[in-house]
């Protein structure tokens, strides 16, 4: 029978494991390794934007004003100013002829009065932007003078202004085409439409054939001039190059 075999004996004392002494490579490297761990921590967390507070900024700050803004807001309604003041004598002589062909009719180059609103909106493309231009076009047809009340002037452009951008405020300033055009010009149509029977033709009734007539035309002339008109404009304008610092430059641009 062969002998057991002996394991050997440990020369000294043992020590317990809670006593040992961890090696000073293996406690220098893991003291390296936390300080790493942390730092890309933190700059992970860092360069990733919070949700709540990047995203409301970047959507507020797409619709806030700029000083730009408001210098080519001033520039286009003075531009449209002249073009109201203008207008005003073409249509003294131009009414009565296409009055004496058909009563009603002239409320076809009505638009001519309001194309302003849709077009500062397409360029501009912020809150308010309808209404700014329009009362500085006022403002300006004020000083150059004209026949009709500054109650009145003001009143409209104001109303103008905010029936224009009702389309594009019901999409938030995101979507801007040939067909929410037309129908921002339809819409300031209607208003204009209604508010000349209201303040100005007092004598002619709603359901009368020239009141039908009237309101047909005026609508006519606002898909047309506000609307279509109004945009191929913009397009014009944006192709020079003298927008392209604004998104409505930038969106023709890419479109080349």
């Amino acid at each position: 029978m062969a002998p057991a075999v002996r394991s050997p004996e440990p020369k000294g004392p043992t020590m317990p494991e809670y006593q040992r002494k961890p090696d000073d490579n293996s406690s220098r490297t893991s003291k390296a390794r936390v300080p790493s761990r942390q730092s890309s921590t933190v700059s992970s967390s860092s360069s990733q934007p919070s949700g709540r507070s990047g995203g409301p900024r970047i959507r507020s700050g797409r619709l806030r004003w700029r000083a730009a803004d408001i210098a080519v807001g001033a520039a286009l309604g003075v531009a449209c100013g002249v073009v109201f003041w203008g207008f005003n004598f073409a249509y003294s002589w131009l009414s009565p002829l296409l009055g004496a062909i058909l009563p009603g009719i002239a409320s076809l180059l009505h638009a001519f009065w309001y194309f302003s609103g849709p077009l500062a909106v397409l360029i501009i493309r912020k809150p308010g932007a309808a209404v700014y231009v329009n009362l500085i076009g006022s403002v300006t047809e004020m000083l150059f003078g004209n026949q009709y009340s500054v109650g009145f002037v003001f009143v409209s452009a104001l109303l103008q202004g905010i029936f224009a951008e009702i389309p594009f405020a019901c999409l938030r300033y995101r979507k801007f085409n040939l067909a929410l055009s037309a129908l921002s010009g339809a819409l300031v149509a209607l208003e204009y439409g209604v508010f000349v029977l209201l303040f100005r033709f007092q004598g002619v009734a709603f359901a009368s054939p020239r009141g039908i007539i009237h309101m047909v035309c005026e609508l006519i002339g606002g898909v047309l001039i506000a609307g279509v008109m109004s945009w191929f404009l913009y397009l014009a304008i944006a192709r020079t190059g003298a927008l392209d610092r604004f998104a409505s430059g930038r969106a023709v641009r890419r479109q080349r």
